[in-house]
């Protein structure tokens, strides 16, 4: 990097050194000696450099830009990054779910949409994928689900019986399993894809009236897959192909654009919808509430140092500014505390000081002290206080994001409603949306997939998951595998 003035090497308390090439060493012969500082800060720095991976989501590139609202949403919500006209900074993430950091960008994958706006309350954060649902609803059994997709603990190798044991012992993957199964479980490009929250979010009006929001970002450059062959071939040509094809897309000022559509529930249709508003494995009908325009996203800055600020890039959802919030989605609910904690854990308690993460408007935390802690702390360092330091206000703010519950303490899934079968809506995403030919590249990703390794009993599960989700289906599935054993001599 340069200062402005001049183009000289220095160490990183800016000292210039004396060679980028030569240790310091007793003659030309001799061995180094230990006071050469500079190499031991080079060295000291490399053996550092990496930081730990996230846990799901490790591998993912992103890119800068803005968003801007272009339809009036403001009866819905008082948030002020999504009033009329409103432009606002941000920051995307793209990335796969099971993959390491070093794994091929088109692997049969579900693909992380995370956003973080920076808005004048603070950063508004949203952290979704490219399908609208989940494999779970519940998140006791996410980090099990994580760990189904990831490695075997013997021999450190993906193993894909070991997937389907998961899936077929968890119904409500249904749904989420038939979408990435299907032609959007490899995308051609993250810039061809759509983003949607998939969960169920509140937003509230400056009449403190609420309404449950979905969020869908829609791909103006519309939506691109490739086949499983492609996906193969580009795994083992370009394991980075993903993350080249948005970075050189905005390079030569091809820059992406997706526009943000919502779906809106008044708040009391909650109460007697049909399907449960707030489960991650069910969709909201279009029929029943319609995409509403808002405004559009457009990314149009590469980053300039891909470590600080797409890897240190922390997404939470416990980001909500006034005018938004939470709903009773068991996992958001999980989420807005675990992805918080998995930031401290990876990057630091000061993870949020770090400049990518770092709010533009003016942060008054009583918080001090622990690692890489770059802001000062100033007196008072507690509250409540006498001494002029920050203080709440509830008036200016209220805490109305809330919604009532009642009830004992239970361990259960959410009180069925009339529609809510793990294997409804899978069988309407097959009947209902695909067409043939897509149907039948369905059939093949699943039969190449659990040719892969599946064995008994858990092969017997999988043919009756299919045919739960689908009788036709689940018999060509079951056709097409047991075909393949035989080839094999199984």
């Amino acid at each position: 990097m340069t200062n402005g003035k001049s183009n000289y090497t220095t160490t990183d308390a800016g000292i210039p050194v004396a060679s980028d090439e030569h240790s310091l060493s007793v003659g030309a012969d001799g061995p180094i000696v230990l006071h050469d500082h500079y190499l031991m800060e080079q060295m000291a720095a490399f053996n550092r450099e990496m930081i730990p991976d996230r846990q799901p989501h490790a591998k993912g590139g992103g890119a800068f830009g803005h968003f801007e609202v272009t339809h009036d949403v403001s009866k819905f919500t008082r948030a002020k990054f999504l009033q009329p006209g409103k432009k606002t900074e941000m920051l995307a993430r793209f990335s796969t779910v099971a993959g390491e950091s070093g794994s091929p960008d088109t692997w049969r994958d579900p693909r992380g949409f995370s956003l973080k706006f920076y808005t004048e309350d603070g950063n508004f954060d949203m952290v979704g994928n490219n399908t609208p649902v989940f494999f779970v609803r519940d998140p006791l059994k996410f980090q099990h689900f994580i760990h189904s997709q990831k490695r075997r603990a013997d021999n450190g190798l993906r193993d894909h019986d070991m997937q389907w044991d998961f899936w077929t012992l968890s119904p409500e993957s249904a749904h989420q399993v038939t979408w990435l199964m299907g032609d959007r479980g490899v995308p051609a490009s993250w810039r061809h894809m759509n983003g949607y929250s998939s969960h169920t979010y509140m937003w509230v009006n400056d009449k403190s009236e609420r309404f449950w929001v979905k969020y869908h970002f829609k791909t103006d450059q519309g939506i691109k897959c490739m086949t499983q062959e492609q996906a193969d071939e580009m795994a083992g040509t370009d394991a980075d192909y993903h993350r080249r094809d948005l970075f050189d897309a905005i390079k030569r000022g091809d820059n992406p654009t997706w526009t943000l559509h919502v779906q809106i529930m008044p708040f009391e249709d909650a109460k007697t919808y049909r399907i449960n508003p707030f489960d991650l494995t069910k969709v909201w009908p279009h029929d029943d509430y319609p995409l509403q325009e808002v405004g559009k996203m457009t990314l149009d800055r590469n980053p300039t140092d891909f470590h600080s600020e797409i890897e240190q890039a922390a997404f939470q959802p416990s980001n909500s500014v006034p005018g938004t919030g939470f709903s009773p989605d068991k996992m958001l609910l999980a989420r807005v505390i675990s992805y918080a904690d998995a930031h401290r854990a990876r990057l630091g308690v000061n993870y949020q000081q770090i400049p990518v993460n770092a709010p533009k408007t003016q942060v008054n935390s009583y918080a001090q002290g622990g690692r890489m802690r770059i802001s000062n702390s100033t007196d008072p360092v507690y509250a409540p206080n006498s001494k002029g330091g920050p203080h709440a206000d509830p008036k200016a703010f209220p805490e109305d994001a809330v919604w009532e519950a009642d009830g004992e303490f239970v361990r259960a899934a959410y009180t069925l409603r009339p529609d809510d079968g793990d294997f409804n809506q899978a069988n309407d995403l097959v009947n209902k949306v695909m067409d043939d030919a897509a149907r039948d590249r369905l059939v093949n990703n699943i039969v190449g997939h659990v040719s892969g390794g599946v064995e008994e009993p858990v092969l017997s599960r999988v043919f009756e998951y299919w045919k739960n989700v689908d009788q036709a289906i689940g018999e060509r599935v079951e056709k097409g595998v047991m075909e393949n054993r035989q080839k094999a001599g199984k």
